[in-house]
Order: C-alpha cells, then sequence, then structure tokens
C-alpha cells in the first residue's frame, strides 16, 4: 500500500529538533513576559475579510498566497498568513482595549501562505509574534526592537543587524505616492508584470519586489524619508535617538518596506546574510489606524514577528543551542534492581528532575551507550549488590568520575548538582 506522504511545505518537526524550538519558546516566554507582555491564542481559521481589510487587497499575500476557501454555508474563510489581524480582531472582540493594562501581547502558532517552499519558508510555517497597543511614543518603537534583539542574543543568534526605516503617515505619503507613481510610469518598460499592475493601484507594493530587474530600476526611484512630513520626521528622529542611547546598532534603509498595507511611521527587519536572498529573519512596524479601521477605537499599534523555522535553522547552522537531554539515566543490573530503579526514576521525574530507564533489561555496556546518546549528565548504576547494601553509584559522564550514595538519599543528591 503507498504510504501517504505530508502536503508539500507543511513540514513535521520531529523529536531530535523539538528541543530547538522549546528553548526558543521558552526564551520567548521569559523575555517578553519581563517586558509585560501577556500571552494570547487565536484561531488559525478567522473570516477572509478579515485580512482582506487588515492585510490589503492588493498585496501578495491576498491575492497570491492565502489558503481562502467557502464553508458549507458559502462563508469565505481564510487560515491565517499572519498574526497581527487576528490579535487586533480578538483586543477589539472581547472589548481588551476597557482594560488599560491588558495592551501588550505576544503569541506563537502556525501561519499559512500557498507559495513556493525554499529554505527556511514553508506553506506551514511558525511565527513568534509580540503587538502593543495605545502608546505612540517614539521610546516605545525603540523598546520593541531592543525586546528584539535581546530575545535573539538570548536564544544564541549572531551575525543579525538591525534595518529601520519610516513609511510616514497617510498624508506625507500622498505627495510620495504620486512622485512614485510619475517615476515607475517612466521605467515601465524595465519592470515585471505584477510591478506593472501594482503600480497603477498600489505603487508602493513596487518597492517590495524581489525581482532582480525591478531591484535595479528602483535604486533610482524617489525616497520615501526625503518627503516625510515633520512630525513625522521628528518621531523617526526621536527612535533613532533612543535607539542609540540603548546601544542598540541600526543601519536606516532607506528602500525598505513591508508587504503589508497596514504599516505606517517606523518599520523595521532584522536581517542576516546566512540565507540567501531571504535574508530577514524577523520585522514589523507601527501600524497606527489599524485597530480603527477594523472597528475599534482609535488606538495606535506596534509589532513585530519573528519566523521560528528561519531562526531555528539558523542556530542549527551555528550549533547555537544544545539539544534538550535527560539529566539523568539510572543504569540497573537484575530483576529486583530493575525494579528498585523504575521506582527511583519517577522520584525523580516527581521532583522535577529528567530521568530515563532501560526496560529492556540490558548489558550494563548497552545502558551507558544509550545513556550516552540521550546526552545524559549523570548516570545512577544499581546493581544486587549495592541494593543489598542500600547504595547506588553516582557517575559524572563529563567528568569521568564516580561515587557512592544512600539510594534512599539519591534524590537529595540529584537535586544538588549541575544542571548544565
Amino acid at each position: 500500500m503507498e504510504r501517504i506522504q505530508a502536503v508539500r511545505g507543511m513540514n513535521d518537526i520531529l523529536p531530535g529538533e523539538i528541543g530547538w524550538w522549546q528553548q526558543v519558546e521558552e526564551a520567548a516566554r521569559r523575555i517578553f513576559q519581563d517586558f509585560g507582555y501577556v500571552e494570547i491564542r487565536t484561531p488559525v481559521l478567522e473570516k477572509l475579510e478579515l485580512f482582506t481589510r487588515s492585510i490589503g487587497e492588493n498585496t501578495d499575500i491576498v491575492e497570491k498566497e492565502m489558503y481562502a476557501f467557502p464553508d458549507r454555508k458559502g462563508e469565505w474563510l481564510a487560515l491565517r498568513p499572519e498574526a497581527t489581524a487576528s490579535i487586533v480582531r480578538s483586543f477589539i472582540q472581547n472589548d481588551l482595549y476597557a482594560d488599560p493594562l491588558a495592551r501588550k501581547f505576544y503569541s506563537m502558532g502556525p501561519m499559512f501562505r500557498h507559495e513556493r517552499p525554499q529554505k527556511g519558508r514553508y506553506r506551514q510555517f511558525h511565527q513568534v509574534d509580540v503587538e502593543a497597543f495605545g502608546i505612540d511614543d517614539p521610546m516605545l518603537d525603540a523598546e520593541i526592537m531592543f525586546m528584539l534583539r535581546l530575545f535573539l542574543q538570548k536564544v544564541g543568534l549572531a551575525g543579525v543587524g538591525l534595518h529601520i526605516n519610516s513609511l510616514g503617515c497617510r498624508d506625507c505619503r500622498k505627495s510620495y505616492r504620486e512622485s512614485l507613481r510619475v517615476f515607475l510610469a517612466s521605467q515601465a518598460e524595465g519592470l515585471c508584470p505584477d510591478c506593472l499592475r501594482r503600480r497603477e493601484v498600489n505603487p508602493l507594493r513596487v518597492l517590495d519586489c524581489k525581482v532582480e530587474r525591478c531591484k535595479t530600476v528602483l535604486e533610482t526611484a524617489p525616497v520615501l524619508l526625503e518627503t516625510l512630513c515633520d512630525p513625522c520626521r521628528d518621531h523617526f528622529s526621536r527612535v533613532q535617538d533612543y535607539l542609540s542611547r540603548l546601544d542598540t546598532p541600526f543601519a536606516v534603509d532607506p528602500r525598505m518596506v513591508r508587504g503589508l498595507d497596514y504599516y505606517m511611521r517606523t518599520t523595521f527587519e532584522v536581517v542576516t546574510d546566512r540565507l540567501g536572498a531571504q535574508s530577514a529573519v524577523g520585522g514589523g512596524g507601527r501600524y497606527n489606524g489599524l485597530i480603527r479601521d477594523l472597528g475599534g477605537p482609535d488606538l495606535p499599534g506596534i509589532g513585530f514577528a519573528v519566523g521560528m523555522e528561519r531562526l531555528v535553522l539558523l542556530l542549527q547552522q551555528q550549533g547555537g543551542m544544545p539539544r534538550r537531554n535527560a539529566r539523568f539515566f539510572v543504569a540497573t543490573l537484575g530483576s529486583a534492581a530493575r525494579e528498585e530503579g523504575f521506582l527511583l526514576v519517577q522520584r525523580l521525574r516527581s521532583a522535577g528532575i529528567g530521568a530515563e530507564l532501560d526496560y529492556e533489561g540490558r548489558s550494563l555496556k548497552s545502558q551507558m551507550r544509550r545513556a550516552d546518546k540521550l546526552g545524559a549528565r549523570f548516570v545512577f548504576i544499581l546493581g544486587e549488590d549495592e541494593l543489598g547494601r542500600g547504595e547506588i553509584q553516582l557517575r559524572d559522564m563529563r567528568e569521568k568520575n564516580q561515587r557512592i550514595v544512600p539510594l534512599g538519599e539519591a534524590v537529595r543528591h540529584a537535586r544538588t548538582l549541575p544542571t548544565g
């Protein structure tokens, strides 16, 4: 019988790599909670209108990449392609804006986009997402980028850079959009078919094109930073000042835009040169107006998302984090010792200490090999003789030394040993 394969671009996360994912998730929870963020979980399935209204009908995500379909009653639904719109929808629907303390959120989970799978980019992918509502001060813009950099440092990622830009507000973008449209009309022969269409309906989307010939054309395009209104220019200047005072290196990238229509003012990306053309590990920006546009109060917002697959891939390439292993292994010789070892393993686990046991009565040599493969730092060794004396041997696999401890005090001794 033919084996059933997973859907293309939707991958299993196997036990051999799950430790990397868990350590990234734990670091995210710890750091974001230190900054006052609380976790929120939203459905993976939403009404299609949520994304067409928030992301923009003329974006690649809506036009080409969303998994959208009608349900049995004819209502159009979509698998979420990103998290911000879903969190804003929940924020509005559940009246969370009524609580001034419930305005900083983080979330982790799968997103879906129908695009060509490539290194670190899949049709089902996972994101760590952070959103903050109700604060328009550039101090928060700098703080959230500082937090993103701290998170990546804590998980051990090296060789990344922070790129920032300002997309201005709706008022100062009007004149820029018109000058960009005129420029693109003069360069029509060099644009790809998608950009020829975008230049009329949404010219800013052309700036996000990945086609090489379009990139070449855009090297001489007008720069949005040169047309910022005074409030937007002041906001961006203060963001840069706060980043400098936080010792957070950055580069101003005037050609950087984000692929979603709701962004305004501060935008940013964390990039690396280790993933080929797809260089962004994560990014985000400010989206004042989105909450109002989705039916909520007129509150500002800012956030970012980090792609888990790309982050884990980079960490694996640089060997940044070891996979999670059992801290203890209990090796036994003889049926009576094995039964006592079984009880010891459960006592260790009950005390919050990771432990494993051989259930099949293998030789001591085989059990020690298994302990080494599991990465156990310590091995308790219990034979019939030790059992008779009420003792157990404790071996440190890293330091290659061994000592005897009372069997009844094994758990207490385990608690005193290093965790690394």
